[in-house]
Formats: C-alpha cells, structure tokens, sequence
C-alpha cells in the first residue's frame, strides 16, 4: 500500500567522503552544536566581564566530560551486562551508543572540574556556570536528534498522520512518528525560551533558575515523546515505561526542586560589575606566580 501523505526517508548518513575517511551528518551536527555553544558562552562571558579566552579550555573539558558521559550511560543504563562482560566495547564509540543522560551528567561533572580550575580566579561559582551552559546545551541537544534523524534511528511508532516518514533505509514499508523531529522542535524551541530569558531578564534572575527550567523543560519533552517511540533495547519491550523515562524523573524532580530554591533563595544570576581598578587589581592578585602574603 503507498502512503501518499508520508515523507519517504531514504538519506544517506555520510555528508563527506575523502578516501577512506567519512563525516557523518551526526557527527558533523554534533560539532556544529558545540561550536556554536562556545560562541555563545564568549558572547556571556563578555557581557560579564569574564575572560572569554577561557572558553575554549571550557568547551574542551565540556565536550570530552559529554561523550564519555553519553557512552558510559548507554553501556551501564541499557546493556550492564553485556558491557561489564565485554568491557573493550566500552571504547569502541564508533560503533555508536550515546545516551543524552549519561551526556548531561558527564556535562555537570566537566563544569564542575572546570569552575575548580577557574572559579575563584574570576569570581563566579559552579551554578552560575551551569546556568550559562545549560543555554547551548539544549541547542546543542536538538541539533544531535537531527543527527539522528539523518542516521534514520531512534524513531517512533507506526502513524497515520501525514508527516509520518517511511524509513526506508531500515526496511520501513510503513509511516512512523519521526520523533526525532519531535523532540529536537521541543528542545529548539526551549533554546529560545532560555536565551530570551537570560538576554532580557539577567538583572532580574536568580542563579539556578535557567539551570532547573531546563531539566524540567528537557526531561519533560523527553519523557511525554517516548511514549510514542519504540524500544531502543529489548528490555524494554512490555515496560509500562521505558529506561529513558525511568532516568527523565530523576532529572524533573530535580529541576523543580533547583527552580523553587533559586527563585526563594537563589543569589543574582548576574555578578556585581567590577570597577577598573578593581579588576586590574584582581587580575594582580591572582597572577600565576604571585606570592600570596600572610
């Protein structure tokens, strides 16, 4: 039977080819996101007078703690058993299996070693860092699930309605909801919220704020798509709800909570503005080599 009113999705996942070496279009959307989050955060940091030459040594740290993340929650949050019995596959990303939960919290941890290193130096502290990437973050969230959408994976369940595609590549005769759309729509359109937010009401805002609407935003889009998605993962075929659902409350629950406390007892999402001298006189203090007296 023909679906007129489907998208026949038939895309070949490789952007570019030169001899043996092939970019992916998930690859290639993945940086594209991450570099479009280090301009972004220069831009931030700039606005609040912090050295924007620091963001890259943010981004690197960012980016690594995010893949290791990503893979490490696909290993133990979907196939424990498999991986602690193979555990050289843990390596083989190519192979692929990311998980976006595994990938936020490995972003945590790489701002966390980041603001040790260069917090006290500038004067900003670990939520206000997050705060600031949690805003790319999402963006970047969005740009992989086109990734993934490219790769004709993570996609939903059988639909009549008339934007379902037919994956083709996979052996789909029938329209399935492209969830990745979904959710990279939903994850897009919280970016923008996020950025009017923070462009708009920065004097106004309390530190967490932009942090836990994101984990409530995200996770709850991601929680609400996946009842249309099929199983990633055998397991969770007859599940009521899925591994990603299960791990998305943990995230919700404690975005709320992080959102209640900034918005009652949250400190100024924007640091006090330093005058000349006295930033002259912390960049002095503060010199690599410097003795310290006392």
């Amino acid at each position: 039977m023909t679906h007129y009113l489907s998208v026949y999705w038939d895309v070949d996942p490789v952007f570019f080819t030169l001899g043996s070496f092939k970019l992916g279009y998930y690859n290639l959307l993945f940086i594209t996101g991450f570099a479009i989050g280090l301009f972004m955060v220069k831009g931030f940091f700039k606005r609040e007078n912090i050295p924007p030459k620091i963001v890259e040594s943010l981004t690197y740290t960012s980016f690594f703690a995010a893949v290791i993340g990503a893979r490490l929650g696909h290993c133990f949050f979907y196939n424990p058993l498999h991986f602690l019995t193979h555990p050289v596959e843990i390596f083989m990303i190519w192979k692929g299996g990311l998980a976006s939960h595994g990938g936020m919290i490995g972003l945590m941890i790489g701002v966390w070693i980041f603001v040790r290193k260069y917090g006290p130096r500038h004067g900003f502290n670990y939520m206000w860092l997050a705060d600031r990437v949690a805003i790319p973050t999402i963006l970047a969230a969005g740009c992989i699930r086109l990734g993934n959408l490219m790769n004709s994976e993570i996609y939903g369940v059988e639909t009549s309605l008339p934007w379902g595609f037919i994956f083709a590549r996979n052996g789909e005769t029938l329209p399935k909801h492209p969830t990745q759309i979904y959710e990279a729509l939903c994850y897009f359109a919280i970016f923008l919220l996020l950025l009017w937010l923070y462009r708009r009401f920065l004097p106004k805002l309390k530190t967490g704020v932009l942090l836990g609407l994101t984990f409530v935003f995200c996770f709850t889009a991601r929680f609400v798509i996946e009842f249309i998605k099929n199983p990633q993962v055998e397991f969770e075929e007859g599940m009521k709800l899925d591994m990603g659902q299960w791990l998305s409350i943990p995230f919700i629950l404690f975005g709320i909570g992080l959102t209640i406390w900034a918005l009652k007892r949250g400190a100024p999402a924007m640091l006090p503005q330093k005058t000349k001298i006295q930033a002259a006189v912390h960049k002095e203090n503060n010199r690599p080599g410097k003795k310290k007296r006392g």
